[in-house]
């Protein structure tokens, strides 16, 4: 350890680059390092010019997804507090799980192919 900086010998950064950005190039930095929790600019800048690209992944598909199997998780316990109630369970009840199964299933393929 060099006693200065408390950084690692050949690890000191000395060189310093500056380019300049448009107001709106520099929100779209901030933003895409919000996106990716990163809290240090100068870390995001090197991030990028040494390993040349940042990966994002779109999770829209899978909370689509989530959110599909929570309205089905509803359908199905309201589905059970009635058979329980009146020990019956009706035609209909098994039509409205087989659509959300297939709404499902439509969405993670639709997700999927958009990955690809």
């Amino acid at each position: 350890m060099n006693n200065e900086n408390d950084k690692p010998v050949g690890l000191q950064r000395t060189v310093q680059l500056k380019f300049r950005v448009t107001e709106s190039e520099r929100e779209e930095i901030y933003e895409r390092m919000r996106l990716l929790k990163i809290n240090n600019l100068a870390a995001y800048m090197r991030a990028i010019a040494i390993g040349g690209k940042i990966v994002f992944a779109d999770n829209s598909g899978i909370k689509a997804v989530a959110a599909e199997m929570q309205k089905i998780g509803v359908n199905i316990n309201q589905i059970a507090r009635r058979v329980n109630s009146i020990s019956k369970i009706y035609d209909q009840d098994f039509q409205t799980i087989k659509q959300g199964v297939d709404d499902i299933w439509r969405l993670l393929r639709s997700s999927l192919s958009k990955e690809r």
